[in-house]
Order: C-alpha cells, then structure tokens, then sequence
C-alpha cells in the first residue's frame, strides 16, 4: 500500500502501452493508446484525476518529447536507464503490456536507475555536435571509395600523405580512357568535395557554439587539454550537459564506461576490459584525445594559442595533466602492456581531469 500510483509506459512511434498500479494497492490496470498529441492530452486528464502519480518509460529512439510534457503538466516522470533495467534469468517473452508492467512494478520498488534528460537547447547543441559526427564519417567513407576504385584502377599515390594538397593535384591530374570510369571518379571526387562542405559548414556552426554562454567558458578551459580543440570541447560539454551529478570522477569514468569490467566469487577474482557503458560518443572522444599523450609533452604553438587569456589554475591543471598522462603512457608502453589497453587507460586518467575542470567552471557560474 503507497499512497502514490505508478505507471509504467512502453511507448512507441505510433502507440503507448500502459500499465497502473493503484495507491489502494488494488490489481493493476492496463491499456492501450496512440502516440499522437490528443491522445497524450487525454492521458494526462485522466492522471491528473488519479492524485500524486508517478511514471516511467525506457530511453530510447522517443526521444525526451513525452517526459517534457509530462513534467510540465505536473506529472513525474522518470526515463529509465534501459542497460540498467534488472532483468530475470529465464524469462523468455517480451511484449509491450509485460515491459510495462514490469516497468510499473520496478518503479515502485525504487530498482530504476534514472536518465538525466537534457533540456531542448542542451539537446539542440548535442543533435548539432553528433550530426557534424556523422558528417565526417560520411566524409571518410565517400573517400574509401573514391581511393578503392582508384586502386582496382591500379592508380596509386606514392608521393606523400592522402589528402594533403599534393595529393589534390594528382587527382586532378588524373585521366580516363573510357567515358564511364571519367563518370565514375568524377561522381566520387563530387561527393568527397560536397562531404568536406558539408564539415566545414557544421564546423563553423559549433565554433559560434562555443563562443556562445553558456558554452564559452567550459569550452576554453577544455581546449587548454593537448589532444581537445573546438569540436572535441563543445561535444564533451554538450553530451555531459551537467557534470555536477557526478559528484567524484570515479563516477563519470564509470557512466562512460571506461573502468574495467570484474567478475568476482568467493577468493577468485578476474578483471577485464573497460565496460563500455554509458555514452558512448564521449568515450570515443576522450580516447582519440589519449592517443597525443603517446609523444613527449610539449605545449606547441596552437596549443599555446589556445590557453591565452585562460585561467593560470587551469593552465597549470593542463600542464600536469599533459606530464602525468605522457609519463604513464610511456610506462606502461616500457611494460608491454597493449596499446588498447594503454589508450584507455590514459582516456580514464584523463577524464578525472576534465572532470576537475568542468566541475570548477560549473562552481564558479553557479
């Protein structure tokens, strides 16, 4: 018996199952409706009759929309972690009345973890980082092909790195005997220059961003970082949104899923690879910042650039971040240890750091 009625929600593109467990603790009660705006208003009527009422549905591709509207009509609900979501060995049939009932009943015995949602600006400027994180995988396969039907053209280029203006040259000096391998390149090349437009614009985009509150100052504090400029800062900052909910580092490290999985029972205890949970696209991130701290530290000209006018603290922070994570990566190169497992190593250490940045600029604002 709860005086608070909770529901569970399995929703969907086109329709919502729901389950209720009443206050009285009476049986619970569920049904089903559309995923449309006049169907939700008529939910929330109907919840608003109910007295306190508390719901929860999985994170998904729905995005926030449902929980926004909720909330601002007075209702609570919560977005459930969906890897987090306790499961029972054996039970082998999933449908969308169980996943609600079974979300209901979770939520009443308090067994969810919660999603920190973002609000609409913060999920605008993280929908603009990712696109511009498509963009350039769309750039890199458009290149793939250009390069293979190069190669099983046999026309290979030996005189430096691809993609440098020498390279550029080359292509354009290239000729074709037949009209349909001239047609061929020509539509390869059209769509690596259009995907390369296409960084560059959204690359303007994100810099205006940055330049931009409340983006400005944690994006110059974490571009003072060897291995993050602005692109990497306002992802970072866009993803994470609040980094005060993690109150220690270790926390963050574990939400991004950078610290080593265990398997422990009784005196055997076995650890292995990072547990890739969490948010995967700052981890990405954080990881192709570790690989600069393979080479010796050294504050080089943009670098040097990009610190002036910061803080002399967070100057200082960077510095010994820059000559701690240089030494172990260099250690742990001397002790044979997989260059995997020493870049996510050094992406771990380096989290605590951003960490200790951004939580001191959040501090600071507030």
């Amino acid at each position: 018996m709860t005086s608070i009625t909770h529901l569970g929600l399995d929703v969907h593109k086109d329709s919502i199952s729901i389950a209720m467990l009443p206050a009285d603790g009476g049986p619970a009660v569920q049904w089903r409706i559309t995923h449309t705006p006049q169907a939700v208003t008529r939910l929330i009527r109907k919840l608003r009759a109910a007295g306190p009422v508390q719901c929860v549905y999985e994170a998904g591709p729905t995005g926030y929309a449902l929980q926004r509207r909720l909330t601002a009509a007075g209702i609570d609900c919560m977005i459930a972690a969906p890897s987090l979501i306790p499961a029972r060995a054996g039970d082998r049939i999933k449908t969308d009345r169980r996943d609600a009932l079974k979300l209901a009943q979770l939520l009443r015995a308090g067994l969810l973890t919660a999603v920190h949602p973002p609000d609409e600006r913060q999920e605008a400027v993280r929908d603009l980082s990712r696109c511009r994180e498509d963009a350039q995988k769309d750039l890199v396969r458009s290149r793939h092909r250009l390069g293979k039907f190069l190669l099983r053209r046999g026309l290979i280029f030996r005189d430096g790195c691809n993609w440098s203006q020498r390279h550029r040259t080359w292509l354009g000096g290239l000729r074709f005997e037949r009209d349909v391998d001239r047609i061929v390149f020509q539509d390869y090349l059209l769509a690596v220059e259009q995907h390369e437009d296409r960084v560059r614009a959204l690359d303007d985009r994100l810099a205006e961003v940055a330049d931009s509150d409340p983006y400005r100052e944690p994006v110059a504090r974490l571009r003072c970082f060897r291995g993050i400029d602005t692109v990497t800062a306002v992802a970072l900052v866009a993803e994470l949104h609040d980094v005060r909910r993690f109150r220690t580092a270790p926390q963050l490290m574990a939400y991004l899923g950078l610290v080593p999985s265990e398997r422990s029972s009784g005196a055997s205890s076995r650890r292995g690879g990072i547990t890739r949970a969490g948010n995967g696209h700052v981890r990405r991130l954080l990881v192709e910042a570790a690989w600069h701290y393979r080479h010796r530290p050294a504050v080089g000209k943009a670098l040097r650039a990009r610190r002036r006018g910061q803080p002399p603290q967070v100057v200082a922070h960077a510095d010994q971040a820059q000559r701690d994570l240089c030494r172990r990566y260099s250690r742990m190169t001397a002790a044979g240890k997989h260059h995997n497992t020493i870049v996510a190593a050094t992406a771990r250490r380096l989290t605590g750091y951003l960490w200790q940045v951004l939580t001191d600029a959040e501090l600071e604002r507030v």
